[in-house]
């Protein structure tokens, strides 16, 4: 099947610990962390807690380093960790990922659940605004990532290699 001989590798790995009053976007980059089932360690996406329950089925967001440059082009100034994602990753294309196809990540195996909807927390980004918010989230649409369940938890490190596994 198409991708599953193709290999990708983490370009940045990104997490926010719970701040009062803060939202979690953007988040900000490490060079390595745990996966576990509930999701990244020392992460917090108050959406995910708060509104639906700590869904595992939205324990990690991934995001191809490809959207980010395509945004870059179209004018739009997106850095790694920006739209919320946990895993940047580069090599293997956003239209591959699709749910209940699985990715390994390192030693941590993600299974693919669905993409992830913009929400108006990306009006936070300095660059976008309540003023441009509403075209960023037209143009983010099935371009935010890709949100996993955790089926094999490990530790994750910036340079990892990233493939789908075989179907």
């Amino acid at each position: 099947m198409a991708g599953e001989d193709r290999n990708g590798t983490v370009v940045q790995l990104n997490r926010k610990p719970e701040v009062h009053g803060e939202h979690g976007l953007p988040k900000i980059p490490v060079p390595t962390f745990r996966v576990l089932r509930s999701g990244v360690e020392g992460d917090f996406n108050r959406y995910r807690t708060e509104e639906k329950h700590r869904d595992p089925d939205m324990a990690v967001l991934l995001l191809p380093f490809e959207v980010i440059s395509a945004l870059n082009r179209e004018g739009w100034p997106v850095r790694p960790g920006d739209l919320g994602e946990n895993l940047t990753t580069s090599g293997l294309p956003n239209d591959e990922f699709r749910p209940s196809r699985k990715v390994r990540v390192g030693s941590v195996v993600l299974e693919v659940s669905k993409p992830c909807t913009p929400c108006d927390n990306l009006f936070l980004l300095p660059y976008i605004g309540t003023s441009r918010g509403p075209e960023f989230l037209r143009t983010t649409l099935g371009r935010r990532g890709w949100y996993c369940r955790v089926v094999e938890e490990g530790v994750v490190r910036t340079g990892d290699p990233v493939r789908f596994e075989p179907e």
